[in-house]
């Protein structure tokens, strides 16, 4: 049978062949000059509460009343965002063909050609029109008809969710253009890669330990990936999806990703290294990232106002607790709090970065969210490292705790001074025994044994019944079990062929073991010994009572007939005790 471990890492290697295939699929196409060709930034930007005539926005921009030109202050909070794109820029290059911008929901995108001559080229796009494209997290559609008397294009963006959805917006000449590279492409197939493996390992470490971290883990690796495959826009390499369902999965998944990495980090610590407040505290900003942050991170239309803004601020309870959460747990000595600094730190600093940028605190390019990206494929490795730590020490925890439990129950069932099985061990085990084949019960008692401990002492008396179990146990083979019911009476359980001769061969060599383990005695410590035997046919139920009753009774006729004997009973099927034994033999 094929170990789990290699199955897992043949999975591992198609996967990531799967994913190299297709992110050479996409460096491979061909884009004309697409690779080399301008990009045409927005100049200046607008946003308004209500429509407005072309002719009334045109001349605001002229007279420079409400544009934001700047490279700061840029919103998506209001009905309407304007975006003006000089034709300056192409001047002397390849006119504009196409628009593209960062996945982000919307309600619908409108373009106007303006000319000199006052002449305006007008195309409308709802959001479904929008074609995501296998080149990073973008969209493109096709611009109205652009020619060498075009001196600007208007934009008019209806119910903007995202900041960078004007800020990276951009023209190009080329169709499937954008500002991510063939490299940006295979980097995220590679941060998928990742994160692939850190999820195998957490589903074969929750069958072996069904810890509630690894499971909390392995939800946040998953949707670490799905965030990867939707933000990153590398799932339209193999799928093409609505421009509003890729927005909206990024945005959700990074949400439930982050929130439930709260919920780990409060599962995760060692207990103790965090104060029950603390927990609290993280508990419920996990569900709080995962609801409110959830909620923002679907986008929907009459939430716009602030849906944006309020979904990067919402993650600020988040930042502020965790960053809390692992200095408090760091002071308190937990290992696994040094794991989670190291993993976190750069997911912590990359979202901030995102954050400032999301809000429209300053304009920087796309490509910059391939920080936030590596470091969540750096996050997840380091903390995999951490639960396999863990999971290790767990497992090590329980693997003791079963030692001792183990041990526990030995003591339960073992005589202290002699290791052989007590009276309640094999009261417990009779029956088993017996269906086992057990059929053959002797009880062995040492002769005059009070007047060795009375002239001897217990210590030396403590010595010959050691000396009398090592007998037993020299005797002991898979069909013999030695057993010392208390003070210096002992049983004997075998099964097999040749019982009674083995039995008696136990019981002359007491005497033996005693006199060479305990020298200073003058005379042999003999032993006596009764004897039962059922019928090897029957399935008779009989406790170990009764049976010991029987050989207690031998043992009485053994110890009368002058001791260092055995007395031995052949059992027959009856319904009620025998009133006489008339198969009672001594043997000296």
């Amino acid at each position: 049978m094929v170990p789990m471990r290699v199955i897992l890492l043949r999975f591992y290697v198609l996967v990531l062949a799967v994913l190299g295939g297709s992110a050479s699929a996409v460096m491979a196409q061909d884009n004309g000059p697409g690779d080399s060709a301008a990009v045409y930034a927005p100049a200046c930007q607008k946003v308004t509460d209500s429509d407005a005539e072309i002719a009334k926005i045109v001349r605001a921009f002229e007279e420079k009343r409400g544009w934001n030109c700047g490279d700061a202050g840029w919103r998506a909070d209001r009905m309407l965002a304007w975006l003006w794109f000089d034709a300056g820029q192409w001047e002397g290059e390849a006119l504009p063909r196409y628009f593209y911008s960062r996945i982000a929901r919307h309600q619908s995108i409108t373009f106007t050609a303006l000319d000199e001559d006052g002449t305006a080229r007008t195309q409308r796009y709802d959001e479904s029109d929008g074609r995501a494209l296998a080149a990073g997290p973008v969209f493109q559609v096709a611009l109205p008809e652009v020619t060498a008397e075009t001196q600007a294009i208007l934009v008019r963006v209806e119910r903007p969710h995202s900041v960078p959805l004007l800020t990276e917006a951009r023209l190009t000449p080329v169709s499937g253009q954008a500002e991510w590279t063939q490299l940006d492409i295979a980097l995220l197939a590679l941060v998928v890669g990742m994160l692939i493996l850190p999820l195998l390992f957490d589903i074969s470490f929750f069958v072996v330990l069904r810890e509630k971290f690894i499971a909390l883990h392995a939800l946040m690796v998953a949707s670490m990936m799905g965030y990867v495959l939707f933000a990153g826009g590398l799932i339209t390499v193999a799928i093409t999806l609505p421009v509003a369902l890729i927005a909206a999965a990024g945005a959700l998944f990074w949400a439930i990703g982050c929130g439930v990495g709260a919920l780990f980090l409060a599962a995760f610590l060692e207990p103790g290294t965090q104060s029950p407040l603390m927990r609290r505290v993280t508990l419920v900003t996990g569900w709080w990232t995962i609801l409110v942050c959830g909620f923002f991170a679907l986008q929907l239309h009459f939430v716009h106002p602030f849906d944006d803004r309020g979904y990067f601020i919402a993650f600020l309870p988040l930042i502020v607790v965790v960053t809390v959460a692992i200095a408090e747990a760091l002071a308190r000595g937990s290992r696994s709090a040094r794991f989670l600094a190291v993993g976190w730190t750069p997911v912590i600093l990359a979202s901030i970065e995102r954050l400032l940028r999301g809000v429209g605190v300053y304009i920087g390019p796309s490509s910059l969210d391939q920080m936030l990206f590596l470091a969540t494929g750096i996050e997840v490795v380091v903390i995999s490292l951490a639960i396999a730590q863990r999971f290790l020490a767990v497992r090590r925890e329980r693997d003791d705790a079963v030692t001792e439990v183990r041990m526990l129950e030995q003591l339960s069932t073992r005589d202290s001074l002699t290791g052989l099985l007590n009276r309640r061990a094999i009261t417990k085990r009779f029956s088993e025994l017996h269906a086992q084949g057990f059929d053959t019960l002797a009880l062995i008692d040492l002769d005059d044994f009070k007047a060795v401990n009375d002239r001897f002492g217990h210590q030396v008396g403590d010595e010959a019944l050691i000396a009398c179990a090592d007998a037993i146990r020299g005797g002991e083979e898979r069909d013999t079990i030695g057993v010392r019911l208390g003070g210096e009476e002992f049983v004997v359980l075998l099964r097999g062929p040749s019982a009674h001769a083995r039995a008696e061969a136990i019981r002359r060599a007491v005497p033996v073991h005693i006199t060479g383990a305990v020298p200073g005695l003058e005379q042999p410590v003999t032993a006596s010994m009764g004897l039962v035997e059922l019928p090897r046919t029957t399935s008779m139920p009989m406790s170990f009572e009764e049976l010991y009753g029987r050989a207690d009774e031998l043992l009485y006729q053994a110890k009368a007939a002058g001791r260092n004997r055995t007395c031995f009973e052949r059992l027959t099927i009856f319904t009620s005790a025998p009133a006489s034994r008339r198969d009672a033999e001594l043997a000296a």
